[in-house]
């Protein structure tokens, strides 16, 4: 499979190598959207070890699947390890974080739409 340009008009209609699509970058978080639409969007992101997000809300739900690595995701106080090919979806208006237990990449898939 031949690597793309990620820009969204570049990839839509083709086969992509989602793992191989962003790089770890040592101490640091790279991200890469992939979908901006008004009804959502989604980063692909990769975390170095250590590294994560400080605990936040956000309004909708939010999905996210590992395609590398682990991570520990806390929900609402809650510890989860999420690691490769497992995913965890974060209630909207529910606290999270997450951190690297070792370099790891998602997809961060989050729908815009009113809670029910």
């Amino acid at each position: 499979m031949d690597k793309i340009n990620l820009t969204p008009e570049s990839f839509i209609g083709k086969v992509m190598d989602v793992a191989g699509s962003v790089a770890y970058q040592e101490g640091s978080v790279v991200s890469k959207t992939l979908v901006n639409k008004k009804t959502g969007t989604v980063t692909l992101f990769a975390f170095d070890k250590g590294q994560g997000l400080s605990e936040h809300t956000a309004p909708f739900d939010a999905m996210v699947h590992v395609v590398d690595g682990t991570a520990e995701i806390v929900v609402s106080g809650k510890p989860h390890r999420v690691s490769k090919g497992e995913m965890i979806i974060m209630p909207g208006g529910e606290p999270h974080s997450l951190n690297a237990v070792e370099p790891f990449k998602m997809l961060l898939i989050m729908i815009r739409a009113a809670q029910v």
